[in-house]
């Protein structure tokens, strides 16, 4: 257990919601025989009355760092203002956090509630209170601490989606407010730049099937490395010799080592029981397009950009709450296709819209879920295409500010 917390610390710091040293470093409790700890902190003791009073094995304790912890704060305090939930509408909150539960003291029967209900909750303590410097996620595990830190990240990515998506949202109505305008100023310098060098990958045709695990790995940790992708969210396949490769159900995309299924394409085996919940969609990407490789990510501005609506469009929709799956406008990034869908199968499942669209281009973006781009045989063209839109989405994004602020 203490290198499992140590490792999911030292994961959250690579990640940039953590440090190594001072109010951002995390704290991780792993409970196995004893209860053992991956720092010593004044959170312990009030944190161990939160074992007790539920049954887990691990909690996660951040306070994350910038520009997460501005953007979590002006959430979380605009949260209690109302019913205390941050409601983000990306697809991993909708389908894995549901909303983000706020409470404003790191009281240990109020963190419990909270947890016994959601997988986490945010500590925003008024900003008076010199007892408790916030705000602060808690998470906790029930097999493994990595649970938590799975928690946090998407934490965090939801809260980035939701303040960006809010605040393009406010301009186009003319209501964004100063403290809005004040907060988007601060938290921009902040922001990781794209990089734009592409790192080298294995080349195809690829001889062996040892090779197909080698470079499935290899694009899956160069899509962490390079913010493409957060906590474990995402996945990817490659096509070879009658057999999709495709990273398992749940598996981080930068520990894919034993967690890689080759499906035949026939259906032959039950190997894809633990494939990817994706794997509909990227068997039929696959026949339609004839591509070998798949490569998805969440690229944050891909997800924002991708819920981008004109307001008058918007204020006519029927669908309302089920945009995210039924939106029928044709809407596109440059060339880059925006589909609705949901996780699966079914009638608007991303097996029957992710793939017609890939057909017309070698990259897509479902709404509010994350981007897709495929490669005729290797992974290096897909992960071009990836960090190409992604940096067309952020710079499309920012002009779509600059003019509205402009406007305003």
């Amino acid at each position: 257990m203490e290198q499992l917390v140590n490792k999911y610390s030292d994961k959250l710091v690579q990640a940039k919601l953590g440090d190594t040293f001072g109010l951002s470093q995390p704290l991780i409790g792993g409970l196995d025989d004893t209860l053992v700890w991956n720092r010593k902190a004044d959170e312990i003791p009030l944190l161990e009355n939160v074992f007790k009073g539920l049954n887990i094995n691990s909690l996660v304790f951040l306070r994350p760092k910038e520009p997460y912890s501005s953007l979590i704060g002006f959430l979380a305090g605009t949260a209690l203002k109302s019913f205390g939930l941050i409601q983000p509408k990306d697809c991993e909150t909708r389908t894995f956090l549901h909303d983000l539960p706020v409470i404003n003291e790191f009281c240990p029967d109020k963190i419990i509630h909270a947890l016994k209900k959601r997988k986490s909750v945010i500590i925003a303590p008024p900003k008076n209170n010199k007892n408790f410097k916030g705000p602060a996620i808690i998470a906790h595990g029930m097999v493994s601490p990595e649970q938590g830190f799975i928690t946090i990240s998407s934490v965090c990515f939801a809260s980035f989606i939701k303040f960006f998506t809010d605040y393009l949202e406010a301009l186009q109505h003319g209501i964004a407010t100063t403290e809005e305008h004040c907060l988007f100023d601060a938290v921009i310098p902040f922001l990781n730049p794209i990089q734009t060098v592409l790192p080298k990958f294995i080349s195809s045709p690829f001889p062996d099937e040892t090779i197909v695990y080698s470079a499935i790995i290899e694009a899956g940790k160069k899509t962490v490395e390079y913010g493409l992708v957060d906590s474990f969210f995402g996945n990817i396949s490659y096509f070879w010799n009658g057999t999709l490769y495709i990273s398992q159900t749940g598996s981080s995309l930068d520990e894919l080592c034993g967690c890689i299924d080759p499906v035949p394409m026939d259906n032959s085996t039950s190997a894809g029981i633990t494939a990817s919940s994706e794997l509909c969609a990227h068997t039929e990407t696959i026949t339609r397009t004839s591509c070998r490789a798949i490569l998805h990510g969440h690229p944050k501005f891909s997800v924002i950009l991708s819920m981008d609506c004109d307001p008058l469009e918007k204020a006519a929709c029927h669908f309302k709450e089920q945009c995210h799956i039924r939106c029928p406008k044709k809407r596109f990034v440059g060339c880059t296709p925006i589909v609705p869908g949901e996780v699966g199968t079914g009638p608007f499942g991303l097996c029957n819209t992710l793939p017609p669209a890939l057909t017309q281009a070698n990259s897509a973006i479902v709404y509010g879920h994350g981007l897709f781009t495929i490669g005729k045989n290797n992974f290096s063209d897909a992960f071009k295409t990836m960090l190409e839109v992604e940096t067309l989405c952020y710079n499309t994004y920012f002009e779509k500010i600059r003019v509205l602020r402009k406007t305003f």
